[in-house]
Order: C-alpha cells, then structure tokens, then sequence
C-alpha cells in the first residue's frame, strides 16, 4: 500500500513539475483550446486538441465493436454455456488481456489494415479503423469479465419468477439481466473506455502519428500517448519546450483516466450487488 502510494505521489509529482514549466511558456487556454499542433516544427503550435480527437476516435471506435460483442459474450457465459464450458471459455477470453500490446499493434498493421484496404481502397497504411478494432479486442475481456459477474450477481429468484410466468431466455436477458445491470454495464464501459484512452504501442503502429482535427477513421492519426511515444524515441532535446510538451500532454492523460476511473467505481458500488 505504501509503494503504490508513493509511487502515485511520485508520478503526480513529476507531471506537475514538468508542466507547470511548459505552462508558465504557453498558455493552458491555448493548450486546451488549440486546433493546430506542430511542436516539432517551426512554427510551433500547441493546440492539444487534434491529439485529443486522436484518441476519441480510437475510443469511440473501440467500444462501438467491443461493447455488443462483450454483452453477447457474457449473455453466453452466464445463461448458455455449461459450467464445464465456462470454466475452459473464460480463461481462454482473459488470455486476449495478457497478449503485448506491441504484438497487437503488429497484428493490425499486417493483418488488419489489408483488410480494411481491400474493402475501402481510399484508406491510408495507417488509420483509425485498424487502431479502434485492435484496441477493440483489447478491451473484450474486461467488457465481458465484468458484465458476466454483473448478471451472476443478479439475484437468481428475479430469473426464476421470469421463467416461472413462461418467460424463455431470450426475454429473461432482454428483460431482465440487462436492465437489472446496466449500473454495472456502464461502469464496465467507462473502465473500458479509460483502458482504451490509455493504450499506447497498438494503437501507436496501427493508427499513426498525424494529428488531425475531427473523427478520422481511414486516415492516419495521432493519439495523446502516440505523441509521447513520438518524444520518446530520443530525437528531441531533453529541457526544450518540445520536451516539457509530452509531460503536458501525460497531465491532461491522467486527469482523463483518473475521471474516468473514479466515475467507473462509483457506479460499481451505487447500488450494491444489482440495480433495483
């Protein structure tokens, strides 16, 4: 407890310093507000917001493909499938989660994006759509992990009374485990979503490093953590405003995930165990 502690202390610490120095150069209206981002060139621009378009669509786009495929999964795991197939499914499900981003990133670039180019011949190498399905797949297990606890916890007499006047499953689910969870359902959403605005090396390889104003699906763009990246590698001179940039940008990151944490836990535990 007390590692984790300091270590978050640490990293609070660190971004605060570093951006307070980036701050006192550029202004934050202009930061936040700003269409235009060029730190790399002259002249420079620091409109943060094209990164931030960046990653919403990545986000947007990942949870339209893993939000229905999580809740089919889990429907099929709470009230199809039989114990014995739950016990080899579900783990098999959760092994997507330990895969390296990185092998995700290159499984996209080779295998997901030529698709993508034979169906839409306009798209670009590297693009939206490949980086949003990628990350997709990323966030399944946690989508369909917490929305099958979500239905188990469902009491079991709500089921049977369902069943006991002529319900079949189909209307048991529709009718009752979805509405009876979707406290639980949004929150699995919202931990998704902050999964997904944090992911960096797939989404990096497949989505490209383009900053762009707007939703761009079949072009290359650029994600908040894609520009880190981007100042990682070692070409831009430690100390420089370019520099200082990054941890600006890993700010506004943590301020976004921790929101979405927070919020995502609050719903987990507004109404016990089940909605009413």
């Amino acid at each position: 407890m007390a590692v984790t502690l300091l270590t978050t202390v640490t990293v609070i610490a660190m971004l605060a310093k570093e951006s307070f120095v980036f701050f006192s150069e550029v202004s934050i209206v202009d930061f936040l507000m700003g269409t235009e981002w060029h730190p790399l060139l002259v002249p420079q621009s620091f409109g943060v917001l094209p990164l931030v378009f960046g990653t919403m669509t990545i986000v947007i786009g990942s949870v339209l493909i893993a939000l229905p495929c999580g809740l089919m999964v889990a429907v099929y795991l709470s009230e199809y499938t039989s114990a014995k197939g739950r016990k080899f499914l579900k783990p098999s499900l959760e092994i997507l989660a330990g895969i390296p981003t990185i092998v995700y990133g290159y499984f996209a670039l080779t295998f997901i994006t030529p698709i993508i180019k034979s169906i839409y011949p306009d798209a670009e190498v590297f693009n939206g759509l490949s980086g949003s399905i990628v990350v997709a797949v990323m966030i399944l297990p946690m989508i369909s992990s917490l929305c099958d606890d979500a239905f188990r916890s469902v009491p079991s007499h709500l089921k049977q009374g369902a069943f006991a006047v002529g319900a079949n499953t189909f209307e048991v689910v529709s009718q009752i485990l979805i509405p009876a969870s979707k406290t639980r359902i949004g929150a699995a959403v919202i931990l998704a979503v902050s999964r997904a605005i944090g992911e960096t090396m797939a989404v990096t390889l497949a989505a490209g490093a383009t900053p762009k104003m707007g939703l761009q699906f079949l072009e290359s763009i650029q994600t908040m953590t894609a520009y880190i990246v981007q100042v990682s590698l070692g070409d831009t001179p430690q100390g420089g405003i370019e520099y200082q940039s990054s941890f600006a940008v890993g700010a506004l990151l943590f301020l976004m995930t921790l929101v979405m944490n927070l919020i995502g836990h609050q719903l987990v535990f507004k109404k016990g165990k089940y909605d009413s």
